[in-house]
């Protein structure tokens, strides 16, 4: 079992002790469209977590994905109905408590996979792995997607920042969880060729203030099953990567194991 929900308190302390790699994904409670369900970006992380875990363990190290954060700052769509936005603050410590509790246990590296990419948000991770540096000595890995390291492995429309449940993500709900998507709804969505990245640097403070009336960019229309697969091998590479970089830079021996 690579989750960690599903393990008894004696698997997880075994595990734990061991060394393990555990990966957070953390997502959000909000609007997507009117096609794609209110855990989209929860959908999103668990995925590319679990199959990240899979490519660990096959390098010989063990990994377990952690439950999902399904609460972060999502001030962009809070007047959306359903959309549940917390302070920044309380995303910060959450995120800290998390992972200062896991390296308390024995955990080996946490990596946290992230797809909610709203600025305060994103600023709260990265305030977290700063904490938790001060706390415990301790790096968190977290492949910011957003850098052009990362985001050149991903699709054109992500690039382009029109992406929010746009093509890039209606075809990864699609590849994980296509039970979820209206397709009868999204069959019928027009283009939202809006850069709602470009709208945040011009200082927009909301989806509707974007221009998104729906709670969307892009063309969902365009998404395809094939291109969410492609896309979460994109993503799972991307969680690899930082990891084994991070792992490389611990005094610790690499450990291997193999599931039973």
């Amino acid at each position: 079992m690579n989750s960690l929900q599903q393990l008894t308190w004696t698997a997880a302390r075994e595990r734990l002790e061991r060394g393990v790699v555990a990966i957070l994904p953390v997502g959000s409670t909000e609007a997507h469209g009117p096609h794609l369900p209110l855990s989209t970006d929860v959908i999103l992380s668990e995925e590319m977590s679990h199959r990240a875990a899979a490519k660990l363990i096959a390098k010989g190290y063990d990994a377990l994905v952690l439950p999902a954060v399904a609460y972060s700052v999502t001030d962009f769509s809070a007047d959306f109905p359903g959309t549940i936005s917390i302070r920044k603050a309380t995303a910060v410590a959450l995120l800290r408590d998390i992972c200062v509790s896991l390296y308390q246990q024995g955990a080996r590296l946490v990596v946290i996979a992230n797809s909610h990419l709203e600025p305060e948000h994103i600023a709260a991770i990265h305030e977290a792995i700063a904490e938790v540096k001060a706390d415990t000595g301790r790096e968190v890995a977290f492949p910011d997607k957003r850098k052009r390291r990362w985001a050149t492995t991903l699709t054109e429309e992500f690039r382009r920042g029109d992406c929010h449940a746009g093509a890039y993500e209606t075809s990864l709900v699609m590849a994980a969880r296509p039970e979820l998507v209206r397709e009868e709804v999204r069959e019928g969505l027009q283009p939202v060729n809006i850069s709602i990245a470009d709208k945040i640097r011009q200082g927009v403070q909301s989806f509707h203030e974007a221009g998104a009336s729906e709670a969307y960019f892009g063309n969902p229309r365009e998404a395809s099953i094939e291109e969410g697969e492609a896309t979460y091998e994109a993503l799972a590479e991307m969680l690899v990567t930082a990891a084994l970089e991070a792992l490389s830079e611990t005094s610790e021996p690499t450990k291997a194991w193999l599931p039973e």
